[in-house]
């Protein structure tokens, strides 16, 4: 895709074959794999035992030289943090983001092409429920609205975002709503907007969508009974800043926002009842001059810690949070062991973050001391064909 920040890469950034290859070993094929299709009968549990550890679901690019072919599924021992490959579920194309319903029951995977498409597959036996387009190209995140009931997705290639349904069973139904990225007009170096991210605030009753090619974060209302979106108003960041990804502390006053091509980070004030964002001024991600394509920020639930990951400087900034999250303190940069650190993701019980690392080709995994906010690597990093996302359930 043109106009796309990525590392300097692309959005489809390129693993080396070699290392790519030997991951894919570790990925067999079920012996019963999913196939794509409206809702078709279980093909028997293929999900990790309980006593094999906790689900890790990977995401990948599968027309990418080296990539996987499919969601990778693999476990992980909650105590030790190793992962163990488990399997893949095919016919999911580029599922490069994942997210997963409230309940658990279900999976959901972008498929970052031109022709954007999201994809629903159960959890429990890993079949897929169905796809439907996003009405946009190149989907890159997607989430899940806390009721459960609506999957909500972001466009990058064609700056806009969407809303599906979701019923009963997991599945999607047809697109509620599509809103493009209009205005304001696309930042320095950009060739028109670039939504990043989608994600419900706090308060259950805003979405706001981050976009990079116009230095914008817009917010919305979404109607939970018809699934569509309405503006009610939009923040700029200063021209160039190519935000990212937002995170919010859990009082829900805060949020901090990932700038990848000026390499800041910002903490903005949040208003829940109106829904309005204002961003403060932007400061260091302690990665010395230069990009460094910050990605992501975590933040601990009891709201103590920041943590965000650095693709060009192969490190996870750890902040503290002070002033009831008005404040990040930076403290250091932790080397993240792998090469150019996409996502990251805490366990549910946030005693391990886990490191998407997409050149290469790697899952890191820490253990995390919610007292200091030390991170502590938990062994060897666990191989996987360009790892850009980790779901740990």
């Amino acid at each position: 895709m043109s106009g796309t920040r990525d590392g300097g890469t692309g959005r489809r950034g390129f693993l080396g074959a070699a290392a790519a290859v030997g991951a894919l070993a570790l990925f067999p094929s079920p012996a019963q794999k999913a196939t794509a299709g409206p809702r078709p009968e279980p093909a028997g549990t293929g999900a990790p035992r309980a006593d094999a550890g906790q689900p890790l679901f990977l995401g990948t690019y599968t027309s990418q030289q080296g990539g996987g072919t499919g969601v990778g599924i693999a476990s992980y021992d909650p105590g030790s943090g190793a992962i163990t490959g488990v399997g893949t579920v095919e016919g999911v194309a580029d599922p490069s983001y994942l997210a997963v319903r409230p309940d658990g029951g279900t999976l959901y995977a972008v498929d970052e092409r031109q022709d954007g498409a999201v994809t629903a597959v159960r959890t429990a036996d890993r079949v897929v429920l169905g796809t439907r387009s996003t009405g946009g190209a190149g989907p890159c995140h997607l989430s899940v609205h806390p009721s459960g009931r609506w999957l909500l997705s972001a466009n990058y290639g064609s700056g806009s975002v969407a809303v599906h349904p979701i019923d009963a069973s997991g599945a999607l139904g047809e697109r509620t709503a599509l809103v493009a990225h209009d205005v304001p007009a696309p930042g320095p170096g950009q060739d028109g907007p670039h939504a990043h991210q989608i994600v419900t605030a706090p308060d259950g009753g805003h979405v706001l969508a981050v976009d990079l090619g116009n230095d914008t974060v817009y917010t919305y209302r979404l109607d939970t009974t018809a699934g569509t979106l309405t503006q009610v108003s939009y923040a700029a960041l200063r021209p160039g800043a190519g935000p990212r990804h937002l995170t919010f502390h859990p009082g829900g006053r805060y949020a901090y926002l990932a700038n990848e091509v000026d390499n800041t980070a910002v903490v903005c004030a949040y208003d829940p009842d109106s829904g309005r964002l204002t961003p403060g001024e932007p400061q260091s991600t302690g990665t010395g001059t230069g990009t460094s394509y910050p990605a992501q920020f975590l933040v601990t639930r009891e709201g103590g810690y920041a943590y965000l990951a650095n693709r060009g400087h192969n490190s996870l900034t750890r902040y503290a949070v002070e002033a009831d999250g008005a404040r990040l303190r930076l403290l250091d940069t932790v080397p993240v062991g792998g090469d150019f650190p996409r996502q990251i993701a805490f366990s549910p019980d946030e005693a391990l973050l886990f490191a998407a690392n997409q050149k290469s080709g790697s899952v890191s995994v820490f253990r995390v001391d919610h007292a200091s906010g030390g991170l502590t690597p938990a062994g060897t990093p666990f191989e996987a064909p360009v790892a850009v996302c980790a779901l740990p359930l």
